[in-house]
């Protein structure tokens, strides 16, 4: 599975029963979904970049494949600054609720 689909279509880890389990142990699977999702980012770019670098030098790559590379990482990129965006609204609709 490539990692742009992984991104689109994350494989949530089941739901907790609300008996014995407490808020950390419930926020640890989508922590690592988060980090996993970010170092899956930095990968693509990371490659994108390797793929401008050997065009440039003239290595075996096609203008295709580098392009294809540097969109799906700026797709990607995009797609984490969105969810980046709408965590930081929950986030400040939750502290702007009156208890």
């Amino acid at each position: 599975m490539n990692p742009i689909h992984s991104l689109l279509t994350p494989s949530l880890p089941s739901l907790p029963t609300l008996g014995g389990t407490h808020a950390a142990e419930s926020a640890a699977p989508f922590k690592d979904f988060l980090l996993d999702s970010i170092q899956q980012v930095n990968q693509m770019q990371q490659e994108a970049n390797q793929a401008v670098e050997q065009l440039a030098t003239g290595g075996e790559v096609s203008p295709a494949e580098v392009l294809t590379a540097v969109q799906k990482a700026d797709l990607a990129f995009k797609m984490m600054i969105q969810v980046r965006n709408k965590l930081v609204d929950a986030y400040n609709e939750v502290q702007a609720m009156r208890v």
